[in-house]
């Protein structure tokens, strides 16, 4: 059931980031008013159903707008990943009735690493949330973009 006919409170309401990925999909959260970005969770893609897990994590944390990662090369080549990313947004489009928008994603991942690795966490736990932490450094900034 699409969320976009839902009442609500417009003005103080989450934006949802998605690092989209085949194996894993990292998903982070902006405060309710759009300042903050912060790692929510990652989905198993190989496990869920992506676009049902996202769709009720929208719905439970009264998400207005969903921003895909788009992964493309420094040259601005989209492979593989760009077409899967591409579409899961449309997907997710269709499924929640919400505004998706695709976000550029370089380094996304690198900044992701980099800050557990100053952070001290152990490669196993990297492993577990670098996905959802790429997804936070995503929306993060998009949400400083607007």
């Amino acid at each position: 059931m699409p969320l976009s006919g839902r009442s609500g409170r417009s003005d103080l309401s989450r934006i949802m980031g998605v690092d989209y990925g085949t194996r894993r999909v990292g998903i982070a959260l902006s405060d309710p008013s759009r300042t903050i970005a912060q790692g929510h969770t990652v989905l198993d893609a190989k496990v869920v159903d992506v676009v049902e897990a996202i769709l009720t994590i929208a719905r439970d944390q009264e998400v207005a707008q969903i921003v895909v990662g788009l992964p493309v090369s420094l040259s601005g080549y989209e492979g593989p990943s760009a077409q899967g990313a591409r579409l899961l947004a449309e997907k997710l489009a269709t499924a929640t009735g919400l505004p998706v928008e695709l976000s550029d994603e370089r380094f996304t991942t690198r900044t992701a690493e980099a800050a557990l690795l100053e952070g001290n966490v152990r490669r196993r736990r990297r492993r577990q949330v670098i996905d959802q932490i790429a997804a936070a450094v995503m929306l993060q900034q998009y949400l400083d973009r607007k």
